[in-house]
């Protein structure tokens, strides 16, 4: 029996949390439509090289590293609100809470995550997040913004 929208998310979700790429990867779908809904200017920038679309399993194993690389790990959350679910369809509604590397600054940022499992694998993948608050916290500038622990 294939596995059902709900319960590939929610695997998803806990081996997001449990941080290993290779695994997270795995239910991604060898060829999938992954976005980022940031500024086209902004995907690949040295600060957030994790932000750009992306298309193949490969790429999802190099996403999470980058996620990786750049924040401090055992400071981090997130906070899952909603998971909602319709046929192959899901979105996932909450808060992540972050501390970039480079500038040591916390940051919190609400987003909603689109998702379709088709045969057990995700093939859509699409995130909507506060851009503006991931970005200020990676700013070397030192500028804090609204979307920042204080």
């Amino acid at each position: 029996m294939p596995a059902t929208t709900r319960a590939v998310v929610e695997e998803l979700l806990h081996r997001i949390g449990a941080g290993d790429p290779e695994h997270i990867a795995g239910l991604y779908a060898e060829v999938s439509d992954w976005k980022l809904d940031w500024p086209e200017a902004e995907h690949g920038r040295a600060a957030t090289p994790w932000i750009r679309h992306r298309a193949t399993r490969a790429d999802a194993v190099a996403h999470y590293r980058e996620l990786a690389e750049h924040h401090v790990a055992g400071r981090a959350d997130t906070e899952i609100e909603h998971i909602l679910v319709d046929g192959d369809d899901a979105v996932v509604l909450g808060e992540i809470r972050q501390t970039a590397r480079p500038t040591g600054r916390a940051y919190r940022a609400r987003f909603a995550l689109r998702l379709t499992v088709e045969q057990g694998l995700v093939t859509r993948h699409h995130v909507y997040e506060d851009s503006l608050a991931v970005a200020q916290a990676f700013e070397a500038d030192g500028a804090e913004g609204p979307g920042q622990d204080h």
